[in-house]
């Protein structure tokens, strides 16, 4: 199975479920276009998905992607800090959506499916945002914060999968790497979450 992601939660996250894996990253951009925000997650995850199967015809490749949206608005990631300070006032105190698309690959079929959760954020202070802004944990991460971290001291309530926020939905996962034929828990349990990885 190859992972069309780089992303160092994705890995290991998918090595928590015991199926070796080595890593491919895709290479394709992460263009918003005009797509809604949930059919865009779906649609990154697939691209992501279908470029590394180009190459690996007899694998089970899986993508993924997250976008994350304010009222209909996506907010990708921040450029720099100020930008980021500028994403952490918008969602101060507000509730948000973060939509993670999955996409796998096996032989030439094609399953995708998005996942959604809402995440509200506490009020923040002006010293807070610019605490984390300075932080620089959420520079490469779509809405500007990561949720496994410090991220999570923002947040108040999720509503949906902790996972998908994190950025790779795990019950989407195991459904759809099962409809591809690939065992997921069925042996000795994995005792290390990087065991079997082997990054491209």
């Amino acid at each position: 199975m190859v992972l069309a992601s780089g992303s160092p939660r994705r890995r290991e996250l998918l090595g928590l479920l015991g199926v070796p894996f080595r890593v491919q990253v895709s290479g394709e951009p992460e263009d918003s276009g005009t797509l809604e925000p949930l059919a865009l997650a779906g649609e990154l995850a697939l691209l992501k998905a279908r470029a590394v199967a180009r190459s690996e015809h007899a694998a089970v490749v899986i993508g993924s992607d997250t976008v994350v949206a304010l009222d209909g608005r996506l907010l990708g990631k921040p450029n720099d800090a100020a930008e980021n300070a500028a994403f952490l006032r918008t969602l101060s105190g507000r509730t948000h959506q973060v939509y993670t698309g999955v996409a796998v690959i096996r032989g030439g079929h094609e399953e995708v499916e998005v996942a959604r959760a809402d995440v509200t954020f506490r009020a923040l202070s002006g010293a807070e945002v610019a605490y984390y802004a300075a932080s620089g944990e959420g520079l490469d991460k779509a809405g500007g914060y990561g949720i496994q971290a410090l991220g999570m001291a923002l947040t108040s309530r999720i509503e949906g999968e902790y996972s998908t926020v994190v950025g790779f939905p795990l019950s989407v996962v195991i459904r759809l790497l099962r409809a591809a034929g690939v065992p997921v828990w069925d042996g000795v349990p994995v005792t290390d979450a990087g065991a079997g990885v082997h990054p491209a």
